[in-house]
């Protein structure tokens, strides 16, 4: 059975990924710094990526048919994982982002040969030179890299613009019957898609070998309004959202100037533009691929996953003061 290396693998994404790989029967390994609790499952091999004369060490007898890293963010890490694993794998698959997609963007549809352009956030730019350092090590060298963009990707996070994410600041508002800040007029058309589903068709590019070389972004088919989002969040909650919608341009503004806060590259650079994806590239290799889980379900798990885990609620005095400072001010 093949045998699969995750850098990383216990996120928000590589978590979901990881047990349908077991699932499937795979050989799956963790190579991690063994701060989250282990998958069942899973081999561990406990050390610092960037620890290189570590990690040379640890990995110096092994082979892989799937290299994955799940948390390389600079061309510089894809340099290491290129002496650490050139000749040893049969395929490197890179985890970029769909933020790196032209912005603003000049056309409505989104493929995988959308320009790749942000001026907005630097985290975009550098999973641009990413990729391109990829595509050069596949040209020169052979190595066997596939590229996958996941755009806004969630299940144990909230994918809500602002107070969310990785904190639950517009949760706990929403429940006390708080206004909550929306950019922009919330009608952008957004793309939101479960981890369980993108796992879906990211287990059908490992061990593919039609996938290397090549680019795929993996996205639900459910594009809709941010309005939408926090309409069918708050249903979840079972309480009818109050939504000030406040011009991107202004929060920025207004968030540097009140707390030292650039929300540049997550608003212009990504989620102030509608994002609707054309999945056909992927369900042309994968033909399994399909998202069976629409927001207003999975929004459900996401928030019963919160419940279960209060220790995760974390919620931010400073989010909870930049948007009352906001609402009183616009």
């Amino acid at each position: 059975r093949m045998k699969i290396l995750f850098i990383g693998g216990t996120g928000n994404i590589s978590s979901a990924v990881s047990r349908l790989i077991i699932k499937m029967g795979y050989d799956l390994w963790h190579l991690s710094r063994g701060i989250h609790p282990a998958i069942d499952g899973t081999q561990q091999i406990n050390c610092d990526i960037n620890n290189l004369p570590e990690a040379q060490r640890l990995l110096a007898s092994h082979h892989w048919d799937v290299v994955v890293n799940w948390i390389a963010f600079s061309p510089k890490d894809v340099e290491r994982d290129f002496l650490l694993f050139a000749n040893r794998t049969k395929q490197y698959i890179f985890i970029s982002s769909a933020s790196a997609y032209q912005k603003p963007p000049q056309q409505t549809i989104i493929t995988e040969v959308t320009p790749l352009e942000n001026p907005y956030w630097e985290y975009s730019r550098q999973k641009i030179a990413c990729e391109q350092l990829i595509n050069q090590l596949w040209r020169d060298n052979q190595f066997p890299g596939t590229i996958v963009r996941p755009s806004h990707t969630y299940q144990t996070v909230i994918p809500l613009p602002l107070g969310a994410w990785n904190e639950y600041t517009t949760i706990d508002r929403m429940k006390k019957g708080k206004p909550v800040v929306v950019p922009g007029d919330g009608t952008s058309l957004w793309t939101i898609t479960h981890a369980e589903d993108f796992a879906i068709g990211f287990a059908g590019l490992i061990g593919n070998t039609q996938a290397i070389g090549e680019t795929y972004h993996i996205t639900s088919d459910e594009a809709m309004p941010w309005n939408y989002y926090y309409q069918m969040t708050a249903n979840a909650l079972g309480v009818e959202p109050i939504l000030k919608h406040i011009a991107s341009e202004s929060i920025i503004s207004f968030a540097l100037q009140f707390n030292g806060t650039d929300l540049t590259g997550t608003l212009l650079g990504d989620k102030s533009h509608s994002a609707i994806f054309d999945n056909t590239k992927i369900k042309k290799i994968v033909p399994t691929f399909q998202c069976q889980i629409p927001f207003k379900e999975g929004i459900k798990q996401t928030l019963n996953w919160f419940e279960s885990h209060p220790n995760q609620q974390t919620i931010s005095s400073e989010t909870n003061d930049l948007f009352d400072q906001l609402i009183e001010r616009y």
